[in-house]
């Protein structure tokens, strides 16, 4: 084929797949056989369907786009280099998978302008992309009038073999069919080939069957290699069914152009080698040199940056007018878009004192999040079918359901890995949403991938987790956490919450709702917990403080987290009638108290003070950071049992006289 036969739009996609190919050439790593395969789909939507302005990625109505099969990333760099975003240029791309580079191995939103969220896990992004899509459709019934439809934007979803074959996508999906989001497109990139060869392995069911029984509308494109007018076709279909999402297979061949490596598992993971590369250019006609981009390629794609710019000014317009018509909406909705929170959104959290009666702090979690609730018009969730367990219900609003989006009670089903990735879409979207998802804390392991993702991603998800430890009881050791809260601990930029009483988690909502950058998980009990004397909203917040103390320095620490704080108090009791001086800490955040300053950290615990107990009801693992080496820790080394939660705690060693016994063997 001679480059002078080859159309503009014929150049364009070439140039996409080139830049693909010399990047992981160079870099002698990543997968060049998806954006070979998948560029004619992506050009299309890109050029013709989607809104969005390259020189302000962050545009509230622009169209979202996800690249569920994060290992094709090239794909969506080649793409936001040529339709002119700042963020990937033309060294970017010379340094993929480099250190320091815009242009990391899968895409990462808060490396690089232009990526919506962090995909890599297969699965994620679509499950993402349905948080979007409903986020989209929250805001949209919120806030658009009939003469002003100022939230309206698409979300497309490139998604692979692997995404499809991952069962976080079935969880969501099912959810978005039968919310009904009519907004979410999915372009599946049919190519049968995986890591282990062909999909005739493993991968053989009828997948645009399945989508129809989730209840979407799906179409296919026989020839995704070469029929432009398909995928236009197709797309504009799609966008004409509101009521339902559409899944568009599109069928590809892997490495599309390269002679001896397309359509096998070869050219998925691995550069193609200077000969086939060599071949492959020849193959499709492309006389330039690595990393070059024709000049008619160039003069083609200038055209979406004076288009976007026209978008975005088309849409502040439309703003503009309705700020005049609706300025209290006007106003809010624009808050939300600049993550701002409203004023006097934490004026009713709750405070509580000893005298109060003594609840679970899941019942507290209940009494919180609807104190929240009116004051935070952006606080939305709910749980994987526990609500009545998690209490998560927000009593101001009704149900998320098809033709009510406008209500902030979601209903995940039994679908925690989905619940979580759903939440992170949600928190990405840029509409200022503050997602919340509820289930029993040891069912954090069904959901630990999308938890991790929100670490890492900055997504600012509330994890809501009742049943915290061995005292949930009669439903046995399947379900009691002995070991969850250390893995969480262990998760970088998530900050896990115990709350010991009322107070503590006011204060862990607090923290959660301000810090929009970063994940918080709350673990909350089943059973009644008192109300401390020393517990206070801001002494939460600091992670850990003295609930109880002594006069002068102390002869011993008991340290607690949750149920077990008030457990220390009353054994500190006991041991000070026996003449012993006895200070209790309350630690409810590790990772907050850590980042106390040191003089701070060293009036909480004394280096000099080095007899210490901690007491909690899970794993001891992680514990001698802070009881040291002549220090001990109660704790749950081994799985529970089943029987009433109170013969648990008492058969598991947390008794008053049994932190009492330990103490006195801790002193010595």
């Amino acid at each position: 084929m001679a480059v002078a036969t080859q159309s503009v739009e014929e150049l364009c996609i070439n140039a996409i797949r080139f830049l693909a190919i010399d990047a992981v050439q160079k870099a002698k790593s990543g997968h060049p056989g998806l954006p070979m395969g998948a560029a004619p789909m992506a050009f299309t939507l890109w050029d013709k369907f989607m809104r969005f302005n390259p020189k302000n990625p962050k545009w509230f109505n622009r169209d979202r786009f996800v690249l569920s099969a994060g290992h094709g990333c090239m794909l969506q760099y080649a793409l936001l280099h040529l339709f002119g975003y700042d963020s990937v240029t033309i060294e970017d791309i010379k340094q993929f998978r480099q250190w320091g580079s815009r242009t990391p191995g899968h895409p990462e939103n808060f490396e690089t302008a232009g990526i919506e969220v962090t995909t890599g896990p297969l699965g994620q992004g679509i499950c993402n992309g349905v948080g979007l899509a409903l986020a989209e459709a929250h805001q949209a019934a919120k806030f658009n009038k009939p003469d002003a439809t100022v939230v309206d934007h698409y979300t497309y979803v490139i998604l692979g073999d692997g995404c499809n074959m991952e069962g976080i996508s079935g969880e969501a999906c099912s959810l978005a069919g039968h919310w009904g989001l009519g907004k979410l497109i999915a372009l599946y990139d049919d190519n049968h080939i995986s890591i282990d060869g062909s999909t005739d392995v493993s991968f053989t069911e009828d997948v645009s069957k399945r989508f129809e029984a989730y209840g979407w509308h799906t179409l296919h494109v026989e020839n995704g290699n070469t029929d432009l007018d398909a995928i236009a076709s197709a797309i504009e279909e799609a966008k004409k069914v509101t009521d339902k999402p559409t899944m568009i297979k599109v069928t590809t061949l892997i490495g599309y152009g390269s002679p001896n490596k397309q359509d096998t598992a070869g050219v998925h993971g691995a550069a193609l080698g200077d000969a086939e590369v060599k071949l492959t250019r020849e193959n499709l006609g492309w006389s330039y040199e690595p990393f070059e981009v024709p000049s008619e390629v160039r003069d083609y794609f200038t055209k979406a940056v004076e288009k976007g710019a026209s978008l975005e000014a088309e849409w502040n317009s439309l703003f503009a007018q309705y700020k005049t018509k609706y300025p209290e909406d006007a106003a809010e909705l624009q808050r939300a878009i600049d993550n701002k929170l409203p004023d006097g959104w934490d004026k009713d959290l709750p405070t509580l004192t000893p005298a109060d009666k003594s609840l679970a702090t899941r019942k507290h979690s209940e009494t919180t999040l609807n104190a929240l609730a009116p004051n935070l018009p952006e606080l939305i969730g709910g749980s994987a079918d526990l609500t009545h367990s998690n209490l998560t219900e927000l009593h101001c609003s009704g149900d998320f359901q098809k033709g009510a989006y406008e209500n902030r009670n979601v209903h995940f089903g039994v679908r925690e890995h989905a619940m979580g990735a759903i939440c992170n879409g949600m928190a990405l979207h840029g509409s200022g949403l503050i997602p919340y998802c509820a289930t029993f804390l040891v069912f954090a392991d069904y959901m630990r991938g999308a938890i991790r993702l929100s670490a890492l991603s900055e997504a600012g998800v509330i994890y809501v987790m009742t049943h915290d430890s061995i005292a949930l009881g009669e439903d046995g050791p399947t379900h009691q956490p002995v070991e969850t809260l250390a893995s969480l601990r262990a998760i970088p930029n998530l900050v896990v919450f115990r709350p010991a009483d009322g107070n503590e988690c006011s204060a862990a909502y607090k923290y959660a709702v301000e810090n929009r950058k970063y994940p918080t998980l709350i673990a909350f009990t089943r059973q009644g917990v008192p109300n401390l004397a020393a517990s206070s909203i801001e002494n939460g917040m600091k992670g850990g403080y003295v609930a109880i103390d002594c006069d002068g320095t102390p002869d011993l620490i008991l340290i607690g987290t949750g149920s077990e704080v008030g457990l220390c108090v009353d054994a500190a009791a006991k041991l000070t009638e026996d003449g012993k001086k006895v200070r209790v800490v309350s630690l409810p955040s590790w990772e907050l108290f850590d980042a106390q300053s040191n003089e701070y950290k060293e009036s909480v615990l004394p280096a000099a003070v080095t007899k210490r107990l901690s007491v909690e009801a899970a794993i001891s693992m992680g514990w001698a950071k802070y009881v040291g080496a002549e220090g001990a820790s109660l704790a749950v080394d081994s799985f529970g049992a089943s029987a009433p939660g109170g013969v648990m705690m008492e058969k598991f060693g947390f008794t008053v006289d049994n932190v009492v016994a330990k103490a006195k063997a801790v002193m010595g």
